[in-house]
């Protein structure tokens, strides 16, 4: 059985730029360690990643708080989460769901049986959103979350999140 941990967008501007909060620094410590118990060859990162027009986008019309600029120090993962991914295995993705993380894990699913865990931010936008993808794409693969290394825009959708996950058969640790 292998396990891959997915970390979900642990960048600057979600954990104290633009859009953090105190519950995102929190958890970046959990983080931190939980991929320390991986190797690098399994764990995987995704990245929000957003042009310069984001205002334009029509996230951009919904969210108007300028956020994860390519290039950008608010884009870049935490310095000791960037440590621990292999360049290769971080996706950079458009919105809140990564079908090409979908399709990688597929591709790893038909080579050896895997189990998938996700941490990371927002367990409201993105962490559910990439959840739910994997889930539809991989049914039979267990897939977890950790909630001690989650955090959403606020407690209670963090908490609701997870009961929306919970209801897709995707359990918590």
């Amino acid at each position: 059985m292998r396990k891959i941990l997915v970390v979900v967008d642990m960048q600057n501007d979600f954990i104290d730029g633009a859009l953090g909060t105190a519950e995102a620094q929190a958890i970046v410590p959990n983080v931190v360690a939980k991929m320390e118990g991986y190797p690098k060859a399994d764990i995987f990162a995704t990245r929000d990643t957003h042009p310069q027009n984001y205002l334009d986008t029509q996230e951009g019309k919904y969210l108007p708080v300028p956020h994860c600029i390519k290039g950008t120090e608010g884009w870049q993962l935490r310095d000791k989460v960037a440590e621990l991914v292999a360049p290769e295995n971080v996706i950079d993705k458009p919105t809140f769901g990564s079908v090409k993380l979908a399709h990688m894990m597929s591709e790893l699913a038909q080579k050896d049986e895997l189990e998938i865990e996700l941490v990371g931010l927002c367990t409201d936008i993105c962490v559910v959103s990439n959840a739910l993808l994997l889930k539809a794409a991989l049914p039979e693969v267990k897939i977890s979350v950790d909630p001690a290394c989650c955090a959403g825009v606020t407690p209670q959708k963090h908490e609701a999140a997870l009961e929306t996950m919970r209801s897709c058969q995707i359990q918590g640790l």
